[in-house]
């Protein structure tokens, strides 16, 4: 196991958690109740939307928004194919064909308005965003050609909450949003997700099919508030805990404020590398809105030896990554039947140069001049091989 100096992401996790996480056990409480309630209605607020609905994890959320809009076998869905694979992935569970757009540009890693209406046909239903890196995609555009071809838009917002376009949050442009409290995200319940909508009926069909399309929990009838229910619905279990919830609550305090530190030290970043590294492109120099800075991609210059350059920056005790692989590359998708592409040219040439640098809010100035350092380092080590 190496001992990173700079891992690629950490935690902020204090008293504030133990003493939430506590306060369940104490109460004796576990399964979705109260907290898990709580929860909700803070995070709507923070995102704008009328309903938000917590489940297991940001995975389950995108597959609860496809399930609620009624998307299944014959329909198309446009999506980015540089994200992550559960983004593709819950199309398929519900039947229905992921086909790839590519992305803007070097600068701009969202999905492109104009590679999304190439790829219309007749069988397309919706469109599926991912605003990468808490970045926004061109919601507005997006929007424009939604309306244009009576699709439904789904935005994955897993990098972005708190994020905010032309006074609108992330997550509440389309009909439904879905947010990821992994680890790594900006903030975390361990496993977890919440997905967002202001459509009454959408909330109420993901709400039954979160817990087994019963018509009432067993918080409900602890209460007193019912003595039975019925399944109208072929539900899931993908509820979330209240310990999961307290810890979500204690992370949502944090949230601006952690959001605003990643912007400042994006911005450090982005002057260090100028200064030591300038063949390093750092994309979303033109941003939109104000982004919450999930992830520092970097590009590479062209030509380069990505795994030599990791290598070189694992010497240096600087943990990287890669966001992402683009999914129409990987072995299932590849070759599989139910999945669809248009040309992906920018999204295969940028993705061979991305490597995702070390960022979290409680990083300094003087960690983010170390990992430029390496990086300017690790770049002439890679040319001298």
């Amino acid at each position: 196991m190496v001992d990173w100096q700079v891992p690629l992401a950490d935690l902020d996790f204090g008293a504030e958690e133990k003493e939430a996480v506590q306060d369940v056990l104490d109460r004796g409480w576990l399964a979705m109740g109260a907290g898990v309630q709580a929860f909700e209605q803070e995070f709507a607020g923070l995102v704008g939307s009328r309903h938000a609905v917590a489940v297991a994890n940001g995975t389950v959320s995108l597959h609860l928004a496809c399930l609620a809009l009624g998307l299944g076998p014959g329909d198309e869905v446009i999506v980015p194919s540089l994200t992550f694979v559960a983004t593709a992935a819950a199309i398929l569970y519900v039947g229905a064909t992921p086909v790839f757009a590519d992305i803007h540009s070097e600068d701009d890693l969202t999905i492109s308005p104009d590679s999304i209406e190439e790829a219309v046909t007749d069988r397309t239903r919706a469109i599926m965003v991912m605003h990468y890196g808490g970045y926004a995609c061109d919601m507005p555009a997006i929007n424009d050609l939604a309306a244009k071809y009576g699709l439904a838009v789904i935005e994955d917002a897993a990098h972005a909450p708190g994020a905010v376009l032309d006074g609108r949050g992330l997550g509440v442009w389309g009909a439904v949003g879905s947010f990821s409290f992994f680890p790594n995200k900006n903030m975390t319940t361990a496993e977890g997700g919440m997905v967002v909508t202001d459509d009454d009926e959408l909330a109420e069909r993901m709400r039954r099919l979160r817990s087994h399309g019963m018509t009432t929990l067993t918080w409900d009838r602890h209460r007193g508030h019912a003595h039975s229910y019925d399944v109208v619905d072929l539900g899931y279990n993908y509820r979330l805990d209240e310990v999961r919830a307290a810890i979500g609550r204690a992370q949502l305090k944090k949230l601006p404020e952690n959001n605003r530190r990643r912007l400042d030290l994006t911005a450090s970043y982005r002057e260090m590398l100028a200064e030591l590294a300038p063949e390093i492109t750092v994309p979303f120099a033109q941003h939109r809105g104000t982004p919450s800075c999930h992830l520092l991609p970097a590009l590479l210059p062209e030509g380069s030896d990505r795994t030599a350059f990791m290598e070189q920056m694992k010497a240096e005790k600087i943990q990287t990554s890669i966001h992402y692989p683009p999914i129409h590359q990987f072995t299932y998708y590849r070759d599989n039947d139910a999945v669809k592409k248009v040309n992906l040219d920018r999204t295969a040439a940028v993705a061979a140069r991305e490597v995702t640098l070390p960022l979290y809010a409680s990083m300094d100035t003087s960690q983010v001049e170390q990992v430029a350092q390496a990086v300017q380092r690790s770049l002439q080590t890679v040319r001298s091989l």
